[in-house]
């Protein structure tokens, strides 16, 4: 059965999302082609549309945001700590928020949150040092900037503390 959205309401969406691809193609064109490339590692897995983002669930244990792509966690798939549907949710949200960073950092992004992002996310002692003094993930700017624009835009909640 169709939705019952107005004819005004359908255009607005389709701008929305037609925007964010464009800008995604072209001021966040090197993410995205990154991205692009992620997605055809993993083109057999699960794939669809999140708010104009291609939202992939991918047999990794963390999540990643790449432009126009978002690679997170399958709900309860083996060796992922059985991640449920709302903490996946949650992930989506935060990494859609990493995809708004990309539209208004362009370029810059894989610099300015890209790279910060990941060693703060892999870095063996940072990861201990957040155990051991109790620091939240979200603490980091990178990571509570991306929860904080995804539950903005998206009005879902995100996996931040």
């Amino acid at each position: 059965m169709r939705s019952k959205i107005s004819a005004e309401n359908r255009k607005i969406v389709f701008s929305r999302f037609f925007f964010y691809i464009t800008l995604q193609s072209t001021w966040g064109i090197i993410q995205t082609v990154l991205g692009f490339c992620v997605w055809l590692r993993y083109r057999s897995c699960p794939h669809h549309f999140y708010r104009g983002a291609v939202h992939t669930e991918w047999p990794e244990s963390s999540g990643v945001s790449l432009g126009l792509f978002i690679f997170t966690p399958k709900p309860g798939a083996e060796g992922q700590d059985n991640m449920g549907k709302e903490r996946s949710a949650r992930l989506r949200v935060h990494e859609y928020g990493h995809t708004i960073q990309s539209l208004l950092l362009g370029p810059l992004y894989l610099i300015v949150i890209g790279l910060p992002s990941l060693v703060w996310s892999r870095w063996k002692r940072l990861i201990w040092l957040r155990r051991e003094r109790g620091i939240s993930y979200s603490w980091f700017y990178t990571e509570r900037w991306a929860d904080w624009l995804g539950e903005r835009i998206t009005k879902e909640k995100s996996c931040g503390e």
